[in-house]
């Protein structure tokens, strides 16, 4: 039986008025740092590292309903320095293809 993923795409825009040298998408580790804490505190698996996807960087949940999933996502959004455009697509284990939500 598939598990339900909710993917969390968050658009490839640098962060304006950065230091020279410094990464461009520093909220990539903001979330990777608040996905690990919903983790641990039992709220949500992560369900693989994080990846580039066309024009978005995608993260991967899973471990609970779908709401609670989704509700991940819109914070997920709303933390700072994070690019406006996020957007989630539930989806499951089995998908052929990423931000379709289908197999």
């Amino acid at each position: 039986m598939p598990t339900m993923v909710v993917e969390i795409h968050v658009p490839l825009l640098p962060t304006p008025h950065l230091p020279q040298g410094a990464h461009p998408f520093p909220w990539i580790e903001e979330i990777e740092d608040f996905l690990a804490d919903l983790e641990d505190q039992g709220d949500v698996e992560v369900f693989d590292d994080g990846e580039e996807h066309k024009d978005t960087y995608a993260f991967f949940v899973t471990g609970s309903g779908e709401e609670h999933l989704l509700a991940v996502a819109s914070r997920v959004a709303t933390l700072p320095g994070v690019p406006a455009g996020t957007f989630a697509v539930v989806s499951d284990d089995e998908a052929g293809e990423f931000g379709r939500g289908d197999a």
